[in-house]
């Protein structure tokens, strides 16, 4: 635990480790821009590792030995990384959970009409944002479109240098005035983040009402052979267009779209695949859900990871539910999840003492929740005692922080789910600015911090 910029610490060596990482990070933000994308990209990863996939090893029937990596995906959208231990899997994992999920906007089932000659996607926000953040910006949009007969489309439109983008609109200032008098929280209404995504009449055909619509009906059969009809088993999400950057004359910062909680899921993922050899079995939980109450099947609240826990049991100690029981209680994990880095700008939100701040390492929550630690998980102090004992052992740097001043507002986590079975969970992740907006910033050193203790959790705790 440090006060002093972390800047102002480094060696060549662990600047050009910092360098490295946040490059591979950048690229991961860049190719994940969705909870579908992330497991894409964490399965391609994971394979290049040697992880198999649980179905394969279930299959053979096989009890796994230490050393042995698999991992489980659930519709496509959570994943659970297993690197086997010295121990059973009864004794305890050493688990890093973070969610895939971000805040966006998400196509309607029946999304696609015209107005006055505009073509547009009707829409519903995702996850807690300032609506007013989200408009009259390039946005992307990506997703999937399930056919009648099966087939999966896979969207992703504005991207590429040579795509088109999308916008959602606002009102001129100069008419603004009356719009201006409304509250920041209803100054953009939600059913106004429609996406415009056309504005040309179909041509060479006879003119019929809606001609506009008609020319993107057009194209999205000519494109990807879908039509209207198909947007009712469509999971299309709109996103902000571009790719990650590198923030400040310094570049000692990032720039990008979803490090709530990416920022956290990635670097969790590249501790898992970094560690080899280790007492306890490791554990990378990706999960979706998490800025909607982590509800539903791909929620923390589902049986997934508790059934995958079940079958690794069943396959190498036995089928029992004691020791899945076991085996939960007996776990430690980190709910890497972001804090609210302080802001200069803002600091009347914050308490400076307890605040995480860029550029000082690794930030700790004791507990998150609202107004009097309400809906928090709140963690024993052997716990925090120990996880300084494990982060100074791996040479990471930390801080302890809450989430602004008592009262201002709150949020939660994951980490209350996970302690439901017993399990020591405490919150620990990367301090970022404009968290929930289009483009959250982080500290490339935190990024860096935040691998080094995830490695340093799963080796000693």
């Amino acid at each position: 635990m440090k006060e002093k910029n972390l800047w102002l610490s480094y060696s060549e060596q662990e600047l050009q480790e910092l360098h490295e990482i946040n490059e591979k990070y950048k690229e991961c933000l860049d190719k994940g821009k969705t909870e579908r994308e992330c497991v894409e990209l964490a399965v391609v990863m994971a394979e290049e590792a040697g992880y198999k996939n649980i179905d394969t090893v279930l299959a053979e029937g096989k009890a796994l030995q230490c050393g042995d990596k698999v991992y489980a995906v659930c519709m496509k959208k959570t994943i659970a990384l297993f690197r086997m231990g010295e121990e059973p899997i009864s004794n305890g994992m050493n688990i890093l959970g973070a969610h895939i999920d971000s805040p966006r906007i998400d196509i309607k089932q029946n999304p696609l009409y015209e107005s006055d000659e505009f073509a547009y996607l009707d829409t519903h926000y995702y996850g807690g944002l300032k609506k007013y953040q989200w408009v009259t910006s390039p946005m992307a949009l990506h997703g999937v479109v399930v056919k009648r007969d099966g087939t999966v489309v896979n969207i992703c439109v504005g991207e590429d240098a040579a795509d088109p983008v999308f916008v959602i609109t606002d009102l001129l200032v100069h008419l603004s005035a009356q719009q201006l008098d409304k509250k920041a929280s209803v100054v953009i209404e939600g059913e106004k983040l429609d996406l415009l995504i056309g504005n040309s009449p179909v041509t060479g055909e006879e003119a019929e009402k809606d001609a506009v619509k008609a020319n993107i009906l057009k194209i999205l059969k000519d494109t990807y052979d879908i039509e209207e009809e198909d947007f009712t088993s469509a999971e299309l999400e709109i996103v902000p267009a571009g790719k990650a950057r590198d923030c400040g004359f310094d570049r000692s910062m990032i720039l990008a779209y979803g490090q709530d909680d990416r920022v956290c899921a990635f670097t969790s993922l590249f501790a898992m695949l970094d560690v080899e050899h280790t007492t306890r079995t490791s554990c990378c939980l990706l999960v979706d859900k998490e800025e909607v109450g982590s509800m539903g099947a791909t929620g923390m609240q589902s049986r997934f990871f508790e059934n995958i826990v079940a079958e690794l049991i069943a396959l190498n100690e036995g089928e029992s539910d004691l020791k899945v029981r076991r085996a939960l209680e007996r776990s430690r994990m980190l709910s890497s999840d972001v804090s609210a880095g302080y802001d200069p700008l803002y600091a009347e939100a914050f308490e400076k003492r307890s605040a995480a701040f860029l550029s000082k390492g690794l930030s700790i929550n004791k507990f998150t929740g609202k107004g009097g630690k309400g809906g928090s998980n709140d963690a024993n102090a052997e716990y925090l005692g120990d996880l300084r004992r494990i982060f100074e052992q791996g040479n990471t740097t930390y801080q302890f922080s809450e989430l602004g001043k008592v009262d201002v507002g709150g949020g939660g986590t994951i980490a209350y789910i996970m302690g439901n079975y017993g399990m020591e969970v405490i919150d620990s992740g990367v301090a970022v600015l404009n968290m929930h907006a289009p483009y959250e910033v982080s500290s490339k050193a935190d990024v860096y911090e935040a691998v080094k203790g995830y490695r340093a959790f799963l080796k000693f705790a």
